[in-house]
């Protein structure tokens, strides 16, 4: 309990430190409360707009968003990727279209996502799922092939088909890194939302602070930051239980 006690006190000292230093800044005029407002009055607004209910509709909006982006650009990602990476013909024949889109930002395609689906809820399932798709498509490309020849020489020796070695060695060898990719893929889709949800919808966190933006509500911006900050936080931690779950036996995850 000691040691418990002392990494929770290290881990909460310099936000404390943060939030102690930006209230008396702000109180004491240093910090202009139109620009920057004191933590007290950000949390007063957080709570004003989570038990009004607005919250909750924005946050589930964003969600459902961002799980069906990302199930659209992991559902083509995962397949492809696994097959780019045991076929090199499939590699030679996708892998130059990939490299150059690869880099240009979700951001980029957002006025030909408007001029191609409209407004509201389609150009942001486009921009999530490509933001999704990369992160993951990389990554399975990666454990793909990483795994270990010895393996696929020793399933090949005992007679096993192209089938089998394919789903009994290469897809639980490539697991973490698919796994792995699709811990980052929900982040990079998550931050694609917020963007999204400022250019084409009428709904969600990301248009709740830009309304704030336009008001100058401070706070509330900020108090939208926060949420969205929790609601990653929490992400995170579901796709990291999920992980550690599907990897037990992975030596990576042991002890």
């Amino acid at each position: 309990m000691d040691r418990r006690g002392a990494r929770f006190l290290r881990a909460v000292l310099v936000p404390v430190a943060v939030l102690v230093l930006w209230e008396v800044l702000s109180r004491t005029g240093v910090f202009s409360p139109l620009v920057m407002p004191a933590p007290s009055r950000v949390a007063v607004r957080w709570w004003d707009y989570a038990s009004s209910g607005e919250m909750l509709q924005d946050a589930t909006g964003s969600i459902t968003r961002v799980a069906g982006g990302f199930a659209i650009g992991a559902g083509l990602a995962i397949p492809l990727g696994l097959l780019m990476g045991a076929k090199p013909w499939v590699n030679e024949l996708f892998d130059p279209l990939l490299q150059v889109l690869r880099p240009i930002p979700p951001i980029a395609y957002i006025p030909l996502a408007i001029l191609w689906f409209g407004l509201g809820d389609p150009p942001a399932f486009f921009l999530i799922a490509l933001g999704a798709f990369f992160p993951v498509l990389v990554n399975t490309i990666a454990g793909v092939r990483h795994v270990d020849s010895i393996h696929l020489r020793a399933a090949q020796n005992l007679g096993a088909s192209e089938w089998t070695i394919f789903r009994r060695v290469i897809l639980p060898s490539a697991m973490p890194y698919v796994l792995s990719g699709m811990r980052v893929g929900i982040g990079v889709a998550f931050i694609v939302v917020i963007v999204a949800e400022m250019t084409a919808v009428n709904r969600g966190l990301g248009y709740r602070i830009l309304e704030a933006r336009e008001y100058f509500w401070s706070d509330k911006i900020i108090a939208g930051m926060i949420t969205i900050g929790l609601i990653g936080l929490a992400i995170d931690l579901v796709m990291g239980r999920i992980t550690s779950r599907v990897l037990r036996w992975h030596r990576g995850l042991e002890g």
